[in-house]
């Protein structure tokens, strides 16, 4: 019985890293296309996340546990968008000294 276990979770570890590498893959192939930046963009951040969602929900073992996996995925989102709405001022400042419009 724990054979049978073993071997079905083998087979799911090995199906889950070749859907890694098939996005990986399509990573790549997207990195030479020539489409906007914005486009790149958004299309790395899908497969960035879809990504994150396979090995959190099949390496760590989170796959049944719904709010784990809800809090180790959006959790770093709200504080990527936090810390970007943090940095806008700054940024603005920089780029309106750039551009010789001042900010004294």
């Amino acid at each position: 019985m724990t054979e049978a276990i073993h071997h079905s979770s083998r087979k799911v570890y090995w199906r889950v890293w070749f859907q890694l590498l098939a996005i990986t893959v399509v990573e790549i192939i997207v990195a030479f296309l020539p489409i906007s930046d914005s486009l790149m963009a958004l299309l790395f951040t899908i497969m960035a996340l879809m990504k994150a969602f396979l090995i959190a929900g099949y390496f760590m073992h989170l796959k049944f546990e719904r709010i784990g996996l809800i809090y180790s995925l959006v959790l770093p989102l709200i504080l990527i968008v936090a810390l970007a709405a943090a940095l806008i001022p700054d940024g603005s400042v920089a780029l309106l000294m750039r551009l010789g419009l001042g900010y004294y």
